[in-house]
């Protein structure tokens, strides 16, 4: 079992279980964190702990490629979020990041620090060369939290991303490990 914990000055990334499905469920079903997420709405808990067991096998590989966190407050047993890393070929050192938090924690600095501490796993513990990171054109909040990580905008991709307003152009962020 993958029981890599990662802490921040107030927050605790722990690997999701199966303990996390309610959390996960009302987080998945918030309209507020689905308006630029590409997973949708799930259509009951069923949807989503298919998902959650999805999840729990990769994060519990002998040589995990993905990463899945649910980040915590560290002065509780409170879940705001969840955070996510996932490698790509061994032979390019580069992952993607991905990350979504509850409505009622948006604009504490939550995403940034959680992502900073992604990002330190990442470059110091996986032994990364590159981290990328996308979201929607609109997604303001996401854009600010990978800004303020270092990511830089390398890209502007038209009509990539399925939501449920529609199609919407993507931006690429990405640092390196020399950055």
């Amino acid at each position: 079992m993958n029981t890599i914990i990662l802490k921040t000055e107030r927050l605790i990334l722990r690997p999701i279980t199966l303990l996390d499905l309610d959390y996960i469920h009302e987080l998945h079903s918030l309209k507020e964190t689905d308006e630029f997420n590409t997973l949708g709405i799930p259509a009951d808990i069923d949807e989503t702990k298919l998902l959650l067991e999805k999840w729990i096998f990769e994060n519990n590989k002998a040589l995990p490629t993905k990463f899945s966190f649910v980040v915590g407050l560290n002065t509780g047993n409170h879940s705001i979020g969840l955070i996510g890393i996932n490698l790509g070929k061994v032979k390019y050192k580069n992952a993607e990041v991905w990350f979504k938090f509850h409505k009622d924690h948006w604009n504490k600095g939550y995403g940034t620090e959680s992502l900073n501490e992604i990002l330190r796993f990442g470059f110091n513990d996986l032994n990364l060369h590159r981290i990328e990171a996308g979201c929607a054109v609109g997604n303001i909040g996401s854009i600010k939290v990978l800004e303020k990580t270092g990511m830089i905008r390398e890209a502007h991709t038209r009509k990539l991303l399925p939501l449920k307003s529609g199609w919407s152009d993507n931006y690429g962020y990405a640092i390196l490990s020399t950055d």
